[in-house]
């Protein structure tokens, strides 16, 4: 026992010089969504030919790993479908022109996007839309393949405007949601799950059945609402750590999490709610550890009196101060893109270019994902511009310029997560002796 203690002893005298030492930052986040829906980026049409779906990932891993990105955010699963082989959903219609038709030759999109990704040194996260269905209406609800979820479960449907949506307050949806998401880790080496900010569809939602049935004790429909999207990110939380500890799970909400007129908490804005009319609850996901990043989508220039990017920067940054929770911020390049207007402050790159600079300046993100791919690449500007930046900006942030603290806990050295690891080695060969 005594000489065990002395060993003990001696491996930390020995590590401790090093336990002293500064922890290296992560990687700045430089990350890019890639968008199936409506083929958008990938691919460009619906086809089941292996080598067309081959020849154009190729080109975007290409383009994104010459442009400095560093992280691919993949639509794997745009409406309850599938760009990947899977027992629980369809392939894709946006993947091969018709849902329940498979690639050619047995290609698999997405294990093919993670070994290019790794391969040019960039991570490569699954991006899926938990509650959609459709996307373009009737017609698609009507050509639903046989296997499609909502088809074997038409209980678990309902409609909303034009199109169908699974309904969030059943335990059936969310093990939906879950075991498809685990399908994924489990057969993809993927770096990461990520989900982006379509949760409830509207406020005019029409789940009234569910609330009465499932309601009880929820004055506030509002209330029950957010509770059922909790009861999903909590559960995906804890299942797909279950399955690889290391993945990365994260959200993307709209940029407002609530306007401050509407809760003393909420940003100094004045615009669309997740809060509130998406029911999605960034703050609690936070506050609770159930995300190990978010990712809002800050979609508004520097300055803009409604929705000031620069404000919302600041005021994530405080929420996610102290936490564990990485703060990535999603960045509108698409405006950029789709702006003809000279003299609008989104034409050209110059105020990405502003928002970027903000980023790295203030310290106040652990980096930005752009919106997305064909904006970026089909602008010769926006491309030239975050190709200029990421060369010319240090790939690790810059400590965060704080003007005051949000929790009175005293403040641990940058090592205290070294010297812990340190101690808890020391106290196992004790007890374990």
């Amino acid at each position: 026992m005594r000489k065990r203690i002395f060993a003990a002893l001696l491996l930390l005298a020995l590590l401790l010089p090093f336990a002293c030492a500064a922890v290296p930052v992560d990687t700045q986040m430089r990350g890019v969504w890639v968008s199936s829906v409506y083929n958008l980026d990938y691919p460009s049409a619906g086809t089941p030919s292996s080598d067309t779906l081959r020849a154009e990932a190729d080109a975007i891993l290409n383009k994104c790993a010459e442009l400095g990105f560093n992280a691919i955010f993949l639509q794997v699963r745009p409406t309850a479908d599938a760009l990947y082989r899977s027992e629980i959903f369809p392939w894709s219609r946006y993947l091969t022109g018709t849902q329940g038709t498979a690639p050619d030759n047995g290609f698999d999109p997405l294990s093919y996007w993670v070994e290019g990704a790794h391969a040019r040194g960039m991570e490569l996260h699954a991006w899926i839309n938990p509650y959609r269905i459709t996307r373009g209406g009737q017609s698609d609800y009507e050509t639903l393949s046989p296997d499609n979820p909502a088809s074997k479960h038409p209980e678990w449907v309902i409609k909303h405007g034009d199109n169908y949506y699974f309904d969030p307050a059943l335990q059936e949806v969310r093990d939906l949601v879950i075991d498809g998401a685990v399908e994924i880790v489990k057969n993809y080496d993927v770096d990461g799950i990520h989900l982006d900010d379509y949760f409830y569809p509207g406020t005019d939602f029409d789940d009234s059945a569910s609330f009465a049935r499932y309601g009880t004790g929820y004055a506030d429909i509002a209330d029950w609402r957010r509770n059922n999207v909790n009861l999903l990110v909590a559960e995906l939380d804890e299942k797909l750590h279950a399955a690889d500890p290391d993945i990365a799970f994260g959200i993307s909400p709209s940029g407002i999490w609530e306007n401050k007129n509407a809760n003393p908490r909420g940003s100094d804005t004045h615009g669309y709610s997740a809060y509130s009319q998406a029911y999605a609850d960034g703050l609690f996901w936070i506050q609770n550890g159930i995300v190990d990043y978010i990712c809002p989508q800050i979609y508004w220039e520097i300055g803009f009196d409604a929705a000031d990017f620069s404000t919302l920067l600041d005021w994530w940054e405080s929420m996610t101060r102290g936490t564990d929770v990485k703060l990535y911020i999603g960045m509108a390049a698409y405006r950029s893109a789709e702006t003809e207007k000279q003299d609008s402050v989104w034409y050209g790159a110059d105020e990405l270019k502003r928002q970027l600079a903000l980023i790295d300046s203030t310290g106040k993100s652990d980096g930005s994902v752009q919106f997305r791919y064909g904006s970026v690449a089909g602008s010769p500007a926006l491309s030239a511009a975050i190709r200029q930046h990421f060369a010319s900006a240090p790939s690790t942030p810059s400590a965060p310029s704080y003007t005051e603290p949000t929790v009175n806990t005293p403040e641990l050295p940058a090592d205290a997560g070294s010297l812990f690891d340190l101690f808890s080695l020391f106290l196992y060969s004790i007890t374990h002796a």
